[in-house]
């Protein structure tokens, strides 16, 4: 025996902890796809057609440059950025960076009240 262990055994404990993903879950359009098929009883097909035309539908006004509201959720909304000077980080030369259109999202009160409700109730014990 050499001077890291003993002759006493320690007893066996039992640690169970999870370690979180890194990632968030996310709901994709498939998902939503399943739960339209599931919840509404259209078929797979129609609820697939329904998810991408909706998406479709907020993808064209956005391109329109109009923004999208939805109730309850929130604002989607395009802003334009002004062409700036920007650097390459690895060698430090000054690059133009082009005046751009971004989209942004503001989550309403609603959504905000909801996350901060599920926050609320996730650090009780």
């Amino acid at each position: 025996m050499d001077a890291r262990t003993s002759d006493k055994e320690l007893p066996s404990a039992s640690i169970d902890f999870t370690v979180e993903s890194l990632e968030t879950p996310a709901l994709t359009k498939a998902q939503l796809a399943e739960l339209l098929f599931e919840q509404i009883g259209l078929n797979k097909r129609e609820s697939k057609d329904m998810i991408d035309a909706f998406f479709d539908l907020v993808a064209a006004s956005l391109v329109e440059g109009k923004d999208v509201k939805i109730s309850g959720f929130g604002n989607f909304q395009i802003r334009t950025k002004a062409p700036r000077p920007g650097r390459n980080p690895r060698t430090g030369e000054e690059i133009p960076i082009e005046a751009r259109r971004v989209v942004t999202f503001h989550a309403s009160h609603k959504l905000k009240e909801l996350l901060q409700g599920q926050a609320d109730d996730s650090t009780q014990p």
